[in-house]
């Protein structure tokens, strides 16, 4: 139903910068929220952006806030998560993640992998 693939992950030294991209394609929402969630290895998976289908309303983890920036070209159907200042701790598998309004189903890319190196 909802495809949704990511981009830009790789290996980065702290205090890099990298650009991750998501694709969605498939069915379509009028309202929904979309968003970047992390898994570090041996933990479990955690928010870390998100915005409305407008992209009017922003929401950040603490943990990224002022280093991440979320955005998207909905002519495209695709959102970024720009990652500045990075850290070691930003070592994770980042997912995008698609909530349609009222719907109890989460839709999911398959990850891409984002390792920052001393």
């Amino acid at each position: 139903q909802v495809q949704l693939v990511e981009s830009g992950g790789g290996l980065v030294q702290a205090g890099g910068s990298l650009r991750l991209s998501c694709a969605a394609s498939g069915r379509t929402f009028s309202r929904y929220s979309m968003g970047w969630y992390r898994q570090a290895p041996g933990k479990e998976r955690e928010f870390v952006a998100a915005s409305a289908w407008d992209g009017t309303i922003s929401n950040y983890s603490d943990s990224v806030k002022g280093r991440f920036t979320i955005s998207r070209d909905n002519a495209k159907n695709t959102m970024y998560l720009q990652i500045d200042s990075l850290k070691l701790e930003d070592t994770a598998i980042y997912y995008c993640n698609l909530r349609p309004m009222g719907s109890p189903i989460d839709y999911w890319g398959q990850g891409t992998q984002v390792t920052v190196s001393s």
